[in-house]
């Protein structure tokens, strides 16, 4: 038995009124400092992933907080007339480190509205994935279209370690026909997209060591190598002059054809007058589609506390970005052989693989994909375009492989100004209502195919 599906113009007037609310429920999980990375303090995790489970079952969802050997998962459900098809929805509550307080211009954990956009780390990423769960679902009430199960993660900032062992233990709780991973990006304010391909990741800490201890670098330099001038040669190999990436064997793809000039890129990255762009081919292919590497952090004396020393031992953490099609492990392989043959003077080289994830492309055709952007259309008044995102979300591929018949729709909250991960992170008011409206919309769409 079905229930009546909602027009649009009713569930826009309901997530109209609905809105002050999900905002407050958005703010009150901001304040909650759920960091999942070791070094702070796990017990807001915990506090986070409870606070996420009381929202859910005051809509009547069943839920349990469960956790398979990592952070705690939030697993919630509740039925839809027989018969109709089962949405699985899903985001995270844990979040990044803020960071120094003062490139904050209001505190990290204090949510705070200027122009528009409420500022605050997690209220976009991915804080407001849940809240746009609860909007779609609250605009339904007790006449729920479809079937609903949500997950929400506890260490998907930390790469969702323990994901695939929850996967295998309460995969048969959230199976489903579609899944809505509302955890990417926006083309543009006013312009929604759908998330088709998503690059892979590996990250490797490089440790060159030269002495077996500290000496003075008046009595021995010029004869002896350090070992940070060591790793600075060594880091200099893994791209040529131009920027292109220098590890040979590497896939390349080709990304969406949508107009994205060098302008906008500057702008939207925050790149100073005067500093070049770095690679080769269209930028779009640069950023989506071809292999990048970072140099993420170093481990070595800080300047305010270096002394006249050849110092013995020093350490970089790099992080590289795969094609989508790219096999992680033999990725891992070509960066190794590279950093291996070309360490500089004969120096130690220790290169240890710290975390790896899988790229992502969909087909992005069907029945689901097509009631998708239906939906975006009902939001904004024209459908989504189709992109590609550069960053990496394992968790996508791991969806992919354990739900292979279920339509994989990556939406998101944020937008190019977003700033997620870095300082001032926000959330812009005005396009989270059109996010929230479309998956209301969208669970409508669905039960009608």
């Amino acid at each position: 038995m079905s229930v009546t599906p909602l027009d649009i113009d009713t569930l826009r007037a309901r997530i109209d009124d609905l809105m002050p609310g999900i905002r407050a429920d958005l703010e009150a999980l901001t304040r909650i400092p759920s960091v999942s990375l070791d070094a702070f303090d796990q017990n807001h995790v915990e506090e986070s992933a409870a606070a996420t489970a009381r929202l859910f079952e005051a809509e009547g969802f069943g839920v349990e907080v469960v956790r398979e050997g990592g952070r705690p998962a939030v697993i919630a459900r509740k039925e839809g007339p027989a018969g109709a098809p089962t949405v699985l929805l899903y985001a995270h509550h844990d979040v990044q480190p803020p960071g120094a307080d003062d490139l904050w211009d209001s505190p990290a954990f204090d949510p705070t509205e200027r122009d528009g956009r409420l500022y605050g780390r997690g209220a976009a990423d991915d804080k407001a994935g849940i809240m746009a769960h609860l909007a779609a679902i609250r605009a339904h009430g007790d006449a729920l279209p479809v079937t609903l199960v949500v997950f929400v993660e506890g260490e998907e900032e930390i790469g969702s370690e323990s994901l695939p062992a929850t996967l295998l233990a309460h995969g048969d709780k959230l199976a489903a026909d579609a899944i809505v991973l509302a955890d990417s990006t926006n083309w543009a304010i006013g312009e929604p997209a759908l998330t088709t391909t998503l690059r892979g990741l590996i990250r490797v800490v490089v440790t060159v060591r030269t002495l077996s201890h500290g000496i003075h670098s008046g009595m021995f330099g010029g004869a002896v190598p350090d070992a940070i001038t060591a790793l600075i040669r060594l880091l200099a190999t893994l791209h040529t002059d131009d920027g292109e990436v220098a590890v040979t064997g590497l896939d390349a793809g080709t990304a969406s054809d949508l107009p994205y000039d060098e302008p906008r890129l500057r702008a939207e990255s925050g790149l100073l007058d005067g500093v070049s762009l770095i690679g080769r081919g269209p930028l779009l292919d640069r950023i989506w589609a071809k292999p990048s590497i970072t140099t993420i952090g170093i481990d070595a004396p800080s300047v305010a506390t270096a002394s006249n020393t050849l110092v013995p031992s020093a350490s970089a953490k790099i992080s590289m970005r795969l094609a989508p099609s790219q096999d992680p492990d033999a990725a891992y392989d070509a960066l190794r052989a590279h950093l291996e043959s070309r360490v500089p003077w004969g120096a130690q080289v220790e290169i240890h693989l710290d975390d790896k994830g899988e790229g992502f492309a969909a087909e992005a055709t069907g029945p689901m994909y097509d009631a998708a952007r239906a939906a975006f259309a009902d939001a904004w008044g024209h459908p989504p375009v189709d992109i590609g995102v550069g960053g990496s979300i394992p968790f996508v591929a791991a969806f992919a492989e354990r739900f292979p018949d279920a339509a994989l729709l990556v939406t998101g909250v944020e937008d190019p100004d977003t700033r997620a991960h870095g300082a001032n992170e926000s959330l812009h008011l005005g396009e989270f209502a059109k996010v929230c409206l479309a998956e209301a919309a969208l669970l409508s769409r669905i039960d009608a195919l």
